[in-house]
């Protein structure tokens, strides 16, 4: 029999399969005490090595040579989505984004940095401009004065109150989605009811800003004349633009666009997500003989969309369900920044649906709209604390009615008995239901910053609340599409 190592496997319920090494019973990775001297691969640090094994695992590392493979491809371009540190706006002068980029760029030059080769302050891999964590950011709070901390909570209900008044509830489900909902389609797709539900009211405002059609599907198709996959496509999406495709960026499992091919008729699929899943939507999209998939394993960071080959001379809907933090941003530039400047004439952007997630991990070198932010008063280090605040909107410890937490009504409490309790103590004395309006608050002003990056890039959009609160906290979708003229939306200018 063929020799293996001793290691019995748990979870797999068989022994490890590799060969073992020279007089041992095990192999490399399970040999007794290897655990103590293995350290993270320098590629991949979700797997360990031996530091003797160290430069040749390098050359030979799964991911090192995915990275290598991607590197290879027309599409990617390495941090082209990135976004850029920008010191200091003036919108008075300088309304546009892409100025401010160019003031960032200029700045950068002159400045280079100190501490490394890099001659852009906004080089992604500089060591002067690391992602912020949660915990630096929690940090940059403590340290705050009390003072200096009720002046950012102060500021903030103010542009809050200013800017944030009409963020509409537009949960809305579609008629050509009932099909899901109603579990007739014949498939196997393990799925929460609550997401469908979400997916659905994705599509649904779609379909209300103009930017999808509602299929012209033949009378009494339910639940006469069975499922959908036993009727002829060509009557059943009569007059559907056989030309549009759909990106679903951070598509994850492809759920969403599952959804919109199955009631919509879309017959070109692009999914972007740079993890590994188990792919059994693909499988049953790839089994529709109508349907054409690609996948691309690639981080929207680096994704350059006019290079994409099925997206040639086609126009297409960029679509994403949670975007996680900067995810977001990278999107927006790379659909939107790049239709705008016209990087090239390979396709056509027909509109936009974002749904927006985890604004704890917004980080000000990826934010789209700095200039905004600026405008509004708020600086650098006032975007750490607010998107640090954003994670008590979704807190699950919250002992209320999430509902309360958006009423505008809803009085504001912070310590005003003049002493010096510090920070920590402050928050500490914030009840539960003041601390989720204040990241309820910091969520709005965060996605209106993108909605009017949106807007000032010649696109018709809307910020709505697209679930109800006790669907999922995370309820901001931003939905836009191109107009023949730039639309710009006249906010007060606040003297903070």
């Amino acid at each position: 029999m063929e020799q293996r190592c001793n290691f019995w496997l748990s979870k797999k319920r068989r022994f490890c399969a590799n060969e073992p090494l020279k007089n041992s019973e095990f192999c490399g990775n399970h040999k007794p005490g290897s655990e103590e001297s293995r350290i993270p691969c320098p590629i991949d640090p979700s797997h360990s090595i031996l530091p003797e094994n160290l430069d040749a695992h390098v050359k030979k590392c799964p991911l090192h040579k995915q990275v290598e493979a991607l590197k290879m491809q027309s599409f990617y371009k390495k941090g082209i989505n990135s976004g850029r540190d920008v010191p200091f706006v003036d919108r008075s002068i300088t309304p546009h984004i892409e100025v401010a980029d160019t003031i960032a760029s200029r700045t950068s030059e002159m400045l280079g940095c100190a501490k490394c080769s890099e001659s852009a302050l906004y080089a992604k891999d500089c060591p002067e401009s690391p992602n912020v964590s949660s915990e630096m950011k929690k940090k940059e709070i403590y340290e705050m004065s009390e003072q200096e901390f009720l002046s950012l909570l102060n500021k903030i209900t103010s542009i809050h109150s200013s800017i944030a008044s009409n963020i509409e509830d537009s949960y809305i489900v579609p008629e050509s989605c009932s099909c899901w909902l109603s579990k007739q389609l014949d498939r196997q797709l393990p799925y929460q009811e609550k997401h469908v539900f979400q997916q659905a009211s994705i599509l649904g405002n779609l379909e209300k800003f103009g930017i999808l059609q509602r299929p012209k599907v033949t009378a009494s198709v339910f639940p006469d004349h069975g499922t959908r996959e036993s009727l002829n496509y060509d009557d059943l999406f009569e007059g559907r633009d056989e030309a549009l495709a759909v990106v679903e960026f951070g598509a994850g499992r492809g759920y969403l666009t599952h959804m919109l091919t199955d009631c919509y008729g879309i017959t070109k699929v692009v999914l972007i997500e740079r993890r590994s899943y188990k792919l059994k939507a693909d499988r049953s999209l790839r089994q529709k003989q109508h349907v054409t998939l690609d996948r691309l394993r690639i981080d929207i960071e680096d994704l350059d969309l006019n290079a994409v080959e099925t997206l040639k001379g086609v126009s297409y809907l960029a679509i994403g369900k949670h975007l996680c933090g900067p995810a977001t941003d990278f999107t927006l530039r790379c659909s939107l920044a790049q239709q705008h400047n016209r990087l090239g004439d390979n396709c056509s952007l027909r509109g936009v649906a974002v749904a927006t997630c985890c604004h704890h991990l917004c980080q000000w070198k990826s934010y789209i709209n700095q200039g905004f932010l600026f405008s509004m008063g708020i600086s650098k280090e006032d975007f750490h604390a607010i998107t640090w605040f954003t994670s008590w909107a979704v807190d699950a410890d919250h002992q209320f009615d999430l509902s309360e937490a958006t009423d505008q009504s809803l009085l504001f409490n912070t310590c005003d008995d003049g002493g010096q309790l510090g920070v920590e103590e402050i928050l500490k004395n914030m009840k539960p239901v003041e601390r989720a309006k204040l990241g309820f608050m910091c969520k709005d002003i965060i996605d209106i910053g993108r909605l009017m990056w949106i807007r000032e890039n010649g696109f018709a959009s809307h910020l709505v609340k697209y679930v109800p609160y006790n669907v999922s906290p995370e309820n901001h979708l931003l939905v836009a599409k191109p107009t023949k003229q730039s639309t710009f939306l006249d906010l007060p200018r606040l003297l903070i």
